[in-house]
């Protein structure tokens, strides 16, 4: 289904998010803690972690992940990111398809 794509996106971003957080509360911490703590299967947590680099949120470290300077600034804006995506599924209502 079209819309089973957008909530799969969805969730990994949540995951992204929840991996960003512990990384944040215990930097450094390896892949093996995050899952332990987060519940999180380790190789998507190591998905995430791949992602969260790449976006240059977090860098590997000897001893695990750690954030980088790009971190504040992405959270400074994610509220209003988050509210985008609100007001985009919200306009998704307004599209009265006939039944």
């Amino acid at each position: 289904m079209v819309t089973d794509k957008v909530k799969r996106e969805l969730e990994m971003l949540k995951r992204h998010l929840i991996i960003l957080k512990h990384v944040m509360e215990n930097e450094p911490i390896g892949i093996l803690k995050l899952a332990e703590e987060t519940g999180i299967p380790s190789h998507k947590v190591r998905y995430s972690l791949r992602v969260l680099e790449q976006e240059g949120l977090i860098a590997a470290s000897a001893p695990g992940a750690v954030t980088t300077e790009r971190t504040e600034a992405f959270l400074r804006d994610l509220d209003i990111a988050i509210d985008g995506l609100q007001e985009t599924v919200r306009g998704l209502k307004e599209i009265k398809l006939e039944r």
